[in-house]
């Protein structure tokens, strides 16, 4: 089965529009299922254009649910895909928009660079709208390795910089340091006799800095999920630091495991199979999600917004 990875460059209302719907109604008129991930007001352009065929299709606020662009792939695209098996399904993935983080791009980044991997075997067309006169130059470029077909006013080309593996190794860089004080004395360091810890000094310091209610679940949660990856699968041990950053909480943790599999918390898990849902369920869980991958160990680095938008 054929999976194709366009990229289309628009240039200004318009040219999204003649990008974006003749190939949503080129899908439906094949019987193909449809969907439709974008920002939330680019939802509203697309349903207005197709008029009574907007129906026809699953739309998706991008800028909410895949705000995580480690949640795209499992939450959004994998997701939509898994739910027509016997279909070629066809989508259109706005992961990068103007607005972006900068915190954010590196991980829409690596996202572009595995969603080939992803598809591989898949019968799927997964259209990716990038807004060619608001993005910087280095996001386009990224684009273009990434996206073996570019499409743009003038028609369709082949990139002649598609190599996605080396984006994916380029993003994998070290984190910064920490913009912001760290919270509870530094690191914490923690193993199986004390895994608790890790999660109560989060939801601490998560509820003196404002977060409340199901959010703290959920850091809850995630810094559990992570904890127990570092001693199931980290060697035994870890450390977590936690600081407050540009409105978020942020939690650091670290260990010596080693993540072979790059798809690793972004693939949908059968409720069949027994475990594997860890770094999955943070992606679902987190605001933003960082990783880096090193010979001597792995940094996951969540996001927490705390106080997210009404």
């Amino acid at each position: 089965m054929t999976f194709l990875h366009p990229a289309l460059f628009y240039r200004g209302e318009d040219e999204f529009l003649a990008g974006v719907v003749p190939f949503v109604r080129a899908g439906l008129g094949d019987g193909q299922p449809v969907a439709v991930a974008v920002p939330g007001e680019r939802v509203e352009l697309v349903r207005d254009e197709l008029g009574t065929d907007g129906h026809r299709v699953a739309f998706v606020d991008m800028a909410r649910d895949g705000r995580n662009p480690g949640r795209i792939l499992p939450g959004i695209l994998l997701e939509f895909a898994e739910r027509h098996p016997a279909a070629v399904v066809r989508i259109v993935a706005e992961p990068v928009w103007p607005g972006r983080s900068l915190i954010e791009y590196p991980a829409c980044a690596q996202h572009e660079a595995l969603v080939n991997t992803a598809f591989d075997g898949r019968g799927a067309t997964v259209l990716c709208p990038y807004d060619a006169v608001a993005l910087p130059e280095h996001v386009l470029a990224d684009a273009e390795a990434t996206h073996p077909l570019l499409l743009d006013a003038s028609g369709a080309h082949t990139s002649p910089r598609y190599a996605p593996e080396r984006i994916a190794d380029a993003y994998n860089a070290p984190l910064p340091e920490p913009n912001g004080a760290l919270l509870g004395g530094g690191d914490l360091l923690f193993a199986a006799g004390d895994i608790s810890r890790p999660r109560m000094q989060a939801a601490t310091h998560a509820a003196r800095l404002g977060m409340a209610g199901p959010r703290i679940v959920d850091l809850e949660l995630a810094v559990n999920e992570l904890a127990t990856n570092s001693v199931v699968h980290g060697g035994g041990t870890g450390s977590m630091r936690l600081w407050a950053e540009d409105g978020a909480l942020v939690c650091e943790v670290r260990d010596e495991g080693l993540l072979a599999d790059p798809l690793a918390g972004r693939r949908p898990v059968p409720p069949t199979r027994p475990g594997g849902r860890g770094l999955l369920m943070v992606n679902h869980l987190a605001d933003l999600v960082r990783l880096h991958r090193a010979a001597d160990g792995l940094t996951v680095r969540i996001y927490f917004t705390l106080r997210p938008p009404a």
